[in-house]
């Protein structure tokens, strides 16, 4: 039995096994990939990042046990830590930080490392989130590193995106000064207990009120992409405005509001036409990113080392440009 078929049977050990390939990017893991792809597109992709130290995990954790408790759908939890730059290590440690969710069947959590990605998201996740959907999973949780700089890519591949905010981390507003309030679908005011809360809450919506944009959009290799479909009739609402939510994780505070608002996204990607407009730019993004590697690929096989070394120096004796080096290099190579 293959991979593939394994893992629509239900095989545990088997999913486990091919997310390794698929993490590895092996021949076996994209021939599981292709087989898997027609049973994809119903799983809700769920995207959780901010500033390190605002509580993701333990949010992440408290609303998986909501969703197995009290409306028993099967959970996946992706969380993506950040490489070490001179070892190339990670220390993987949001399983640690999950315990609550160990021994359940209908949970399964998968940590990786970004290997030198930006943007918070290994290549790969997206086709771990893919072997997920395929598996059966209703829902789908992709935690990001929490850089705090790059983190658009998660608009890029999550259905509903929450951007968590703590107070009393020397800024009341991280997410501004990192750029990232525009990706959001719902801000998380994560540690609502702590002293300054107010502040927070007060400077998140009045940088919401200043930025109403008609549509959710983002940047993709600098033109515009749209993130949210327009208004398809009168009593579909044109935009959709983040709503503030205040939790406390660690106690299990605010996480069914939470959820009552990730329900009222969906509803509202669903009626307006944003769902389908959503998996449209995912797709396309994931398109282009493989046609990239396919290109990067047939460049290496057709253009010997001897000659890319010989044309990198005289970029770095600077008696030619990258741009000239470039068309050198391309010279008759495609057609």
């Amino acid at each position: 039995m293959t991979y593939s078929q394994a893992v629509l049977n239900g095989d545990r050990l088997a999913l486990a096994r091919l997310l390794t390939q698929v993490e590895n990017n092996t021949p076996e893991g994209r021939a599981a990939l292709i087989e898997l792809f027609p049973h994809t597109g119903k799983a809700h992709l769920i995207g959780v990042t901010g500033a390190p130290g605002t509580g993701k995990s333990t949010l992440v954790n408290q609303l998986a046990l909501l969703y197995r408790k009290a409306e028993d759908r099967r959970v996946a939890i992706v969380a993506v830590d950040p490489s070490s730059p001179f070892t190339g290590g990670a220390v993987l440690g949001d399983r640690v930080r999950m315990r609550d969710l160990s021994g359940d069947p209908d949970v399964f959590i998968r940590s990786m490392a970004t290997r030198g990605s930006l943007g918070g998201l290994a290549q790969s996740t997206a086709n771990m989130v893919q072997v997920f959907d395929a598996a059966g999973f209703d829902v789908i949780i992709i935690e990001t590193v929490g850089a705090g700089q790059s983190e658009v890519d998660i608009a890029r591949l999550a259905h509903t995106t929450l951007v968590v905010e703590a107070p009393g981390l020397g800024d009341d507003i991280q997410a501004i000064k990192a750029g990232i309030l525009e990706i959001a679908d719902i801000l998380v005011i994560n540690k609502a207990d702590r002293s300054g809360v107010e502040n927070t809450e007060k400077a998140l919506k009045s940088m919401l009120e200043l930025a109403h944009p008609t549509e959710r959009v983002f940047r993709h290799h600098g033109s515009i992409m749209p993130a949210v479909a327009p208004k398809q009739d009168s009593s579909t609402p044109l935009m959709w405005v983040p709503p503030i939510q205040k939790t406390i994780s660690i106690e299990s505070k605010g996480i069914v509001e939470l959820a009552e608002a990730i329900a009222r996204h969906v509803t509202h990607l669903r009626q307006g036409g944003g769902w389908a407009v959503r998996e449209r730019a995912r797709l396309e993004v994931e398109l282009e990113a493989l046609i990239r590697e396919a290109l990067w690929n047939q460049f290496h096989e057709k253009v010997p080392q001897e000659q890319y070394e010989s044309v990198l120096e005289k970029v770095v004796q600077r008696s030619v440009s990258p741009w000239e080096a470039v068309k050198e290099l391309l010279k008759g190579r495609f057609k």
